[in-house]
């Protein structure tokens, strides 16, 4: 019986939805293969809007030794994962045994924590590129950067072209060419704004003053939540005074 190959998503608070739905499109086609929403426990995730929730089907620790890693970014929530311990160490531990880790837009950042950029050439997000500097990594602004079995994608809707790829070195190029058309994955954009390269000055200062604006909300939302959380917690009773 052929090997049924484990492909895991990563999904924590604040990620960025097509990040993870995009590959998830692709990926979920292949034949022999079953694509997991993995997150710290199983449950609901918001994410990075606020707007859209998605469901966990399983905790991380129920799959420790996935085949293919797939780890999408976020606003606020990609830097805080890259300083979740417990998350650097199931990335690391899974690398060591996985075909694929891989990374869209600012998932490379909990690559990069968990010491797999070390060294070598990743992309992300460009609003990202100078993070990449922490990790001993050299930003390039490419659409997808391979190393051996490492593969960063750019922002957002690159997480579509990396799935195609990964489609092909898991199955053949036939079987993703054919993935590729039952999506009906031929972009083309109304606008060439979509990399720094070819966006006009006035287009990345209105684009950085929108990610601004939604990384203020998304931050707003994390301090309503945490304060939400502990005014539900049970408060214990006054002692009397003595």
């Amino acid at each position: 019986m052929a090997h049924m190959t484990q492909i895991a998503i990563l999904i924590y608070p604040g990620f960025t939805a097509l990040d993870a739905v995009g590959p998830y499109e692709v990926l979920s086609r292949l034949p022999n293969a079953r694509v997991t929403f993995v997150a710290r426990q199983p449950g609901l995730v918001h994410s990075d809007t606020g707007a859209l929730v998605m469901r966990a089907e399983a905790a991380i620790d129920e799959l420790p030794s996935p085949d293919v890693l797939v780890i999408p970014g976020g606003l606020l929530g990609s830097f805080a994962v890259a300083k979740d311990q417990k998350l650097v160490d199931w990335v690391r531990t899974a690398h060591q045994t996985a075909q694929w880790t891989t990374s869209v837009c600012t998932g490379a950042l909990l690559l990069g924590a968990a010491g797999l950029l070390d060294g070598h050439s990743a992309t992300t997000h460009w609003a990202a590129r100078d993070r990449m500097a922490r990790y001993e990594a050299t930003y390039v602004p490419e659409r997808l950067v391979r190393h051996g079995t490492v593969m960063t994608a750019a922002g957002v809707s690159a997480g579509i072209d990396m799935a195609l790829v990964l489609a092909a070195e898991l199955r053949g190029a036939p079987v993703a060419k054919a993935i590729q058309l039952l999506i009906e994955y031929a972009p083309q954009p109304p606008f060439t704004s979509g990399s720094l390269a070819t966006s006009q000055p006035e287009t990345v200062t209105l684009a950085t003053g929108l990610l601004r604006k939604a990384a203020i909300r998304d931050a707003s939302r994390r301090a309503w939540k945490t304060v939400r959380t502990a005014l539900s917690r049970p408060q214990p009773l006054p002692t009397e005074p003595q």
